[in-house]
């Protein structure tokens, strides 16, 4: 089984000096190439230069609606560097709205939801220009997210919505814009019903499949530490899903990954 993690974040692994072992239990599980997805500024340099000294390493630069600070401008502006140095990042993300975190002053809560917004624009415009993919954080406001992402007439084809929480019909939503989802160790959950009938409704020429690590751990490593190694859980069970077998799985999301981030 060969896969590629389409979405993780290495930062915490190398800040604690795991890494390397970490890099090492993925090789072993099939997992030979990952995807580290930046957040802010923060971790731009410290992805570029991992994938600079480590073949099996691919990265994003983004700025997430999470990690906006006062001076997110001066952030963006960085941005288009990247794409033009010996080791260019493989899109823009992750980006895009998080609704979950709002304040309970409704008045408060606007003002930020304004601010994601402009930063979210941005990014999105400047990927137009650049012409790369995009990689979508959409947390309680995937309406709002289809909508601004319309507004900004960036390619859909261009567009990966991770960590895909949502059902059948926000799949098709997107899927037929030309964008698509792709799914993580929730799609193994008892209450993944939904996620799981999305991922079946965007089938099997589109799907694509992370780890998120160090979050959301699938079953059944489910409340530990998630880490690349662990992708193979995901693979065979939507192997099993999709009534495949997992080499076939893993040989179908590893062509769709490499196509829509444009992988070599």
């Amino acid at each position: 089984m060969y896969l590629i993690d389409s979405h993780c974040h290495l930062s915490d692994f190398y800040h604690k000096g795991t890494l390397d072992a970490v890099l090492e239990r993925a090789g072993e599980g099939g997992v030979e190439h990952v995807i580290t997805v930046g957040t802010s500024a923060a971790d731009w340099n410290l992805y570029r230069e991992l994938t600079a000294g480590h073949p099996e390493i691919y990265y994003t630069v983004g700025l997430h609606p999470g990690d906006i600070d006062d001076d997110w401008e001066e952030q963006i502006k960085q941005v288009s560097k990247y794409f033009s140095c010996d080791t260019p990042p493989v899109a823009i993300g992750e980006i895009g709205l998080d609704h979950f975190y709002l304040p309970d002053s409704t008045s408060e809560a606007a003002v930020i939801k304004d601010r994601q917004q402009k930063v979210f624009e941005r990014q999105l415009s400047l990927a137009s220009q650049l012409g790369c993919p995009v990689v979508i954080h959409s947390r309680k406001a995937f309406n709002d997210c289809v909508r601004v992402i319309d507004d900004s007439g960036i390619d859909w084809n261009k567009v990966l919505l991770h960590c895909f929480d949502h059902g059948p019909g926000e799949i098709q939503t997107i899927n037929e814009r030309g964008g698509r989802g792709s799914f993580t160790g929730i799609i193994t959950y008892k209450n993944g019903h939904s996620v799981r009938q999305a991922a079946l409704a965007q089938g099997l020429d589109t799907i694509m499949v992370e780890t998120d690590s160090p979050y959301l751990a699938p079953v059944p490593k489910r409340g530990k530490p998630n880490e690349p190694a662990f992708l193979s859980f995901i693979a065979e069970f939507c192997a099993d899903l999709f009534k495949i077998d997992p080499d076939s799985f893993a040989d179908k999301a590893t062509a769709n990954t490499r196509e829509f981030f444009g992988l070599v």
